[in-house]
């Protein structure tokens, strides 16, 4: 028997490798199923090469559970260790046996360990590991290996019937989760199940009518598919074997929209099939479904150092052997084929997206609505992707007719440019709620734009900066005739004293759910005799800050504003104005009559002093402006107050407010229900 220590350069690795190496436990058997799959990997390497002539039977790779030893084994048919290798490839932890395999068969794509530490993960679960290893070698000795989790170990000669190598760990009490079959189930269904050599545990179970329950068979149950769909030629694939393959990656998701079938073997290895799902309005869920893996083993769903953060979006399975890993194979090292893999991804997926638009536009259109969040995305992220993707980026108007950016360009650009020769998109968010001002648009030979997904704000943003002299307008963010100015702005017949006397009557009605400007705008008699708009800028503002947060989060917090626009051509409005001066008239011009001599005594005063500043005014001046401005407000807010109770009295003006307010779904509950019944009253 021989005893020794350990070749390590830390004093004790095991509570190192317990508590830093790896990130969670259950990763031994990932590692430990690893190393049996290269060792029988191996072995078929050396059988094609002529070096073993013999049967190489059963390869199959076994897991297998011993609750009353406490025991775990996993037992592999592959090329086994003699004590020479026993003490270079486990006593010597720096050592890996895997690089020196690739080395000199120069085949680095049968072989998956790369780190040599990969077997001391058993020591994460066990307070005492064994070995018992036999090398495919002639004449060569069975041994035995055993360490109870110090540096010590003992090493002796032993009997065993076959080439290969059995691991059995020891659980120690923190770890008896793993004695259960279902949780060794669940991380050989996690990590395993698509590893290139059958993995067996435990038997197959069929259902027994006369039982009334599901019995073990003597089949053993095989985890894996040694053969998954990213290995086979697409050539020799149809679109259902991808769905099916699709069903077994996520069992409860819809119908992918199209896959694409990735293979290259230069400048980098690189399989997969990535699928683009049906993406609707939570992109933080639909993250973390692509599956990493080298050479066939899981590694992770975590691929955002991988491929660009939109591409995170899609789904399915990328395998390769180039991409660097750390010895828990979580954890990406930096490397220059990282940026290459990235880069090749990118391009397929904007080029399977490009072929089907050109081959198959009215497929593509279809499917639009589903891959809008992804390639929206995709173009504000990453500016290779927007380079690629404007030949098929779509635009889909209230008509369900869709074009891409160039084609709507030619198609508003001679109705849709304003006075400055600036072309202006039309849009809406929400097609009911923003009706009117649709049809209003329509009504001038307006086309409007369905911009009602998740992102489409920030879209906007980042095409008018790509854009030149364009600009996207809500249908809501103003009259029709400022939205799109033709020519410039026609002056209201309105007096001052009119529009300042019809804003106070107005706002007397408005409700309390923002803030309030009024305005006039000189517009045709067919139009709304009143509008609520919200500014673009600030709505816009808004609206990321909703989704997006970050520096826009402190306009969600500002309250809403609204404008409420006056048509001062609208008959309406014409009777608004005529009624209040029939009922006020002599009222207001009492009260102006009496404002006119104190404005007037104000303006002399002011005049009088105009080269003076302010210290060299006379102190009786002064207190003579102070007082006439006491006199001027007393009497404005008699005005106001009397115009405010003649507009909460008035029920045209809350009619027509109403009216505004339900054009754009403002008018709920107790209100709606008031102007329902006024409604009726006004109809008899």
């Amino acid at each position: 028997m021989q005893k020794g220590k350990i070749g390590v350069t830390a004093e004790n690795i095991f509570p190192i490798i317990k508590k830093f190496l790896y990130s969670e436990n259950e990763i031994f058997l990932r590692e430990l199923i690893a190393n049996a799959v290269d060792a029988t990997q191996k072995m078929k390497k050396i059988a094609s090469v002529g070096e073993y002539e013999k049967e190489l039977g059963d390869l199959t790779v076994r897991v297998k559970v011993d609750k009353e030893n406490k025991t775990v084994t996993i037992s592999d048919r592959g090329i086994g260790m003699t004590q020479e290798e026993v003490n270079k490839y486990i006593n010597d932890v720096a050592f890996s046996s895997a690089e020196e395999f690739v080395h000199k068969y120069q085949d680095p794509s049968a072989i998956i360990g790369k780190f040599g530490l990969g077997f001391f993960s058993a020591f994460m679960v066990s307070d005492k590991v064994e070995i018992y290893t036999q090398s495919y070698q002639e004449d060569a000795k069975a041994v035995h290996w055993v360490c109870d989790g110090s540096p010590e170990y003992q090493i002796e000669e032993t009997e065993k019937e076959d080439r290969g190598t059995d691991v059995v760990l020891h659980i120690d009490k923190d770890a008896e989760e793993y004695l259960e079959d279902n949780r060794i189930q669940e991380v050989l269904d996690k990590y395993c199940k698509f590893l290139p050599v059958p993995i067996a545990f435990g038997k197959k179970t069929e259902y027994d009518q006369n039982q009334g329950k599901e019995v073990e068979t003597d089949q053993e149950n095989i985890i894996n598919d040694t053969d998954p769909i990213w290995k086979k030629q697409p050539t020799d694939l149809s679109d259902e074997d991808y769905k099916e393959f699709y069903k077994k990656l996520y069992p409860m998701a819809e119908d992918p929209l199209f896959h694409i079938h990735l293979n290259v073997d230069y400048p980098f290895n690189l399989e997969g099939v990535l699928y683009f799902p049906k993406i609707r309005n939570n992109i933080e869920v639909q993250k973390n479904k692509i599956q990493l893996y080298a050479n066939q083993v899981f590694v992770t769903d975590s691929v955002e150092n991988i491929v660009p953060e939109f591409l995170t979006l899609l789904h399915g399975v990328l395998d390769s052997p180039d991409i660097p890993l750390n010895v828990s194979r979580t954890y990406l090292q930096g490397d220059p084929n990282v940026k290459k893999i990235s880069n090749h991804i990118t391009k397929k997926v904007a080029d399977r997206l490009e072929e089907i638009f050109k081959n198959n536009r009215q497929e593509f259109e279809n499917k639009w609505d589903d891959l809008k969040l992804f390639i929206e995305y995709g173009a504000m992220t990453d500016e290779k992707f927007y380079e690629r993707a404007q030949n098929f980026i779509l635009f889909k108007n209230t008509e369900g007719k869709y074009f891409s950016l160039e084609e709507y360009k030619e198609h508003i650009k001679e109705n849709q440019t304003d006075k400055d020769n600036k072309l202006i998109y039309l849009y809406t968010t929400d097609k009911d709620k923003q009706y009117t001002f649709i049809e209003n648009a329509k009504n001038k030979g307006y086309d409007v734009l369905d911009l009602s997904g998740q992102l489409d704000t920030h879209f906007i943003n980042f095409l008018e900066q790509k854009m030149d002299n364009s600009s996207f307008a809500r249908v809501d963010a103003d009259v029709i005739d400022k939205l799109i100015q033709k020519e410039d702005k026609q002056e209201t017949q309105l007096s001052q004293d009119d529009q300042d006397e019809l804003a106070t009557i107005l706002k007397s009605q408005l409700p309390d759910i923002g803030t309030f400007t009024v305005t006039f705008e000189p517009q045709g008699e067919d139009q709304d005799p009143l509008a609520i708009t919200q500014s673009e800028f600030m709505r816009r503002m808004k609206d990321m800050a909703e989704l997006g947060g970050g520096p826009m989060s402190f306009y969600g917090e500002m309250p809403d504003t609204y404008n409420l626009v006056v048509n001062t051509n609208h008959r309406l409005i014409e009777k608004m104005i005529n009624n209040k001066n029939n009922d006020l008239g002599d009222e207001l011009n009492k009260i102006k009559n009496e404002v006119k001599p104190l404005q007037q005594e104000k303006d002399r005063i002011n005049e009088a002093n105009k080269d003076k500043k302010e210290e060299e005014m006379p102190q009786g001046d002064k207190d003579n402006l102070q007082d006439l401005d006491k006199q001027i407000n007393e009497l404005n807010s008699q005005k106001e107050q009397k115009l405010t109770e003649y507009g909460k009295k008035s029920q045209l003006v809350k009619q027509l407010i109403d009216l505004a307010l339900l054009a754009n779904n403002m008018l709920k509950g107790e209100a709606l229900d008031k102007f329902v019944k006024r409604s009726i009253k006004l109809i008899k």
